[in-house]
């Protein structure tokens, strides 16, 4: 088969490929859509130095084959970690944080820039009929989104920042906007922020904003400079979010954590049956995060395309 392949922070498009061999609890996925995302982008530039395999890990399609047989000709998505499911992590807690997880493109597992591939049957869900795969694409980011209304519960009248208008950015936006009422979203020009402003946002650039603006921050930059601002922007007793992953060190300076009592989460992997759901109500706008729409033979073309400034969404149709 066909995969984009990663090895040494290089990649290419391999058309002999060995098609994957499911396990016994496994089932065979044809790959119908899948979505570049920033943490792709940053693992050709290093951000996980002994990746070697199938990029990609946001995607839609459709089990061929499966001892399940309940779930052939089923439209699916998948959450992206495969646990151990014998620790107490993954028994009580499910498989983001299993120490021995496998993640899809991202950590010892193939991932979905390809023809097929093969996940636990454990790990998918179905895709309502009504949600079209360029819907469907965005369930894992979404959910990732989503992730922060577990993590943290946020006063509606706090005041919020989000820095980083990307593609994930936008989603968390959304999704904190249903229950925020003040809500801004912070870019570096005025073109990314054209999309958050049409939805009815507040804008600005972070620069623009004095010290100790806020009580509520995610940071979703996807660069280094982004915490330092992230915690510039919080009020004493705030809480911070961050977002990004990228390759490279981030200089922390701690003191106003400290001196301020600033909450900082870290977060990551989120809910997919919600963001199944609220894809499903249509209370998420994707259409207008989709730039552009490559085959997966020109892989290399989308990824040049996805990795240019300003740049939302570029899917891949195999």
């Amino acid at each position: 088969m066909r995969a984009f392949y990663c090895e040494d922070g290089r990649v290419s498009l391999r058309t002999d490929y060995p098609m994957p061999e499911p396990e016994a609890d496994e089932a065979l996925v044809r790959v119908t859509l899948a979505g570049i995302c920033s943490t792709d982008l940053e693992i050709v530039r290093g951000y996980v130095p002994d990746f070697s395999g199938v990029l990609g890990h946001e995607f839609v399609g459709v089990v061929e084959a499966a001892a399940d047989e309940s779930w052939v000709g089923q439209r699916v998505v998948s959450n992206i970690n495969i646990g151990c499911q014998t620790c107490e992590i993954c028994q009580s807690r499910g498989p983001e944080h299993c120490a021995n997880r496998r993640v899809l493109g991202i950590h010892d597992r193939d991932g979905v820039f390809a023809d097929y591939v093969a996940i636990p049957i454990r790990s998918l869900y179905r895709v309502p009929d009504s949600v079209r795969d360029e819907e469907a694409i965005f369930t894992e980011p979404l959910a990732a989104a989503l992730r922060i209304r577990e993590q943290v519960r946020v006063r509606p009248t706090a005041k919020t920042a989000v820095i980083g208008p990307g593609r994930l950015g936008l989603l968390v936006a959304q999704v904190l906007s249903r229950t925020n009422v003040d809500i801004t979203v912070m870019g570096r020009s005025q073109r990314s922020l054209e999309l958050p402003a049409a939805w009815g946002m507040k804008t600005g650039f972070s620069v623009d904003y004095a010290d100790n603006q806020f009580d509520f921050v995610v940071e979703v930059t996807g660069n280094a400079t982004g915490f330092a601002e992230a915690l510039r922007l919080l009020r004493p007793l705030g809480t911070l979010v961050l977002k990004s992953t990228f390759a490279g060190d981030s200089q922390i300076d701690v003191t106003k954590i400290v001196v301020e009592e600033i909450t900082v989460v870290g977060s990551r992997c989120g809910p997919f049956d919600l963001a199944v759901s609220l894809l499903e109500e249509g209370s998420i706008q994707t259409a207008p995060l989709i730039k552009d729409e490559y085959s997966l033979d020109d892989a290399l073309v989308a990824f040049d395309k996805a990795a240019e400034p300003g740049v939302l969404k570029v899917l891949i149709r195999p």
